[in-house]
């Protein structure tokens, strides 16, 4: 299966797809930049907003604009056709040391927002890194703690179960939950894969319309799809070491998208791009955070 490059965006570190299908549009940030950036399927063309954070994660709200997590905490992002991008505090993060931002988030399907914390520098080993249920209105809920270099966040189709990784060399896993939808509580964490024997590091993930758990194998330039039990099913290469995130969009939500990490910014390689890829499976509709 070829993969297509729908954008030679060349982000340092590209993350967090997010499509919006009433614009047919993708979303996604480039986090060290502090970039908000969005494709046009119809026309091509890319718009680019700039945040005063680091800028790690997004979700679509109620209200059709954005809740992000940055580096002191949870925003709401408002962009607007000059550019210029409003940004609104909404609950910081008591962070345990200085040197750390909120990484991989995504809403549950009850419209709550997840985030996870990571120290800067991830030679430093440092496990330091917390996961945060955060709703509007209310302090971030810090849930687990213990990681490194927390990834992965996803749910499936029932919301019943929680996914989430931890990318770092040395871990390599992705979990499973058990998740109470009515309190966002999740419990019984178990290994649902030990990446250690497979190609690549666990980054950002996604669950299609099967319930199938597809992540990014970062450094190996694959996508791994995983079925509820835990099987490998297959892999899909991309035209990139790094792959980092992916989301299912288009019309018929059938097309998965990817995002990238620009490994050598001296080469002239496709590095921090924004790929395509028809894997003939169907994805599910992104909830939005509640207001």
């Amino acid at each position: 299966m070829t993969a297509e490059l729908i954008v030679d965006a060349r982000n340092a570190v590209g993350e967090c797809p997010v499509w919006v299908p009433e614009e047919h549009a993708l979303y996604w940030v480039d986090i060290p930049n502090g970039g908000l950036q969005r494709w046009s399927a119809a026309t091509g063309h890319v718009t680019a907003w700039k945040a005063p954070q680091m800028l790690a994660c997004i979700a679509r709200t109620t209200a059709g604009n954005w809740v992000a997590g940055m580096e002191s905490g949870f925003f709401q992002l408002t962009p607007h056709t000059d550019a210029s991008l409003d940004t609104t505090p909404l609950a910081s993060v008591e962070h345990p040391r200085a040197d750390m931002r909120l990484n991989d988030g995504r809403c549950d399907r009850q419209g709550r927002f997840w985030a996870g914390s990571m120290v800067l520098n991830m030679g430093l080993n440092a496990a330091e890194g917390t996961l945060y249920r955060y709703a509007w209105g209310a302090a971030p809920h810090a849930q687990l703690n213990g990681f490194i270099t927390l990834n992965g966040l996803a749910f499936s189709p029932d919301g019943r179960t929680m996914y989430a990784s931890d990318s770092h060399p040395l871990v390599q896993k992705i979990w499973a939950f058990d998740y109470d939808i009515e309190t966002g509580t999740p419990s019984n964490r178990r290994v649902f894969v030990d990446m250690h024997p497979l190609p690549g590091r666990p980054d950002g993930a996604a669950v299609d319309a099967d319930g199938c758990y597809w992540i990014c194998a970062n450094d190996a330039g694959m996508i791994h799809r995983f079925t509820p039990d835990g099987r490998l099913d297959r892999s899909l290469s991309v035209p990139v070491k790094k792959p980092s995130m992916c989301a299912f969009g288009g019309s018929r939500l059938d097309t998965l998208f990817v995002t990238s990490i620009r490994d050598n910014p001296s080469e002239q390689s496709l590095s921090g791009g924004v790929f395509a890829l028809n894997p003939g499976i169907q994805g599910l509709p992104e909830p939005h955070f509640i207001l």
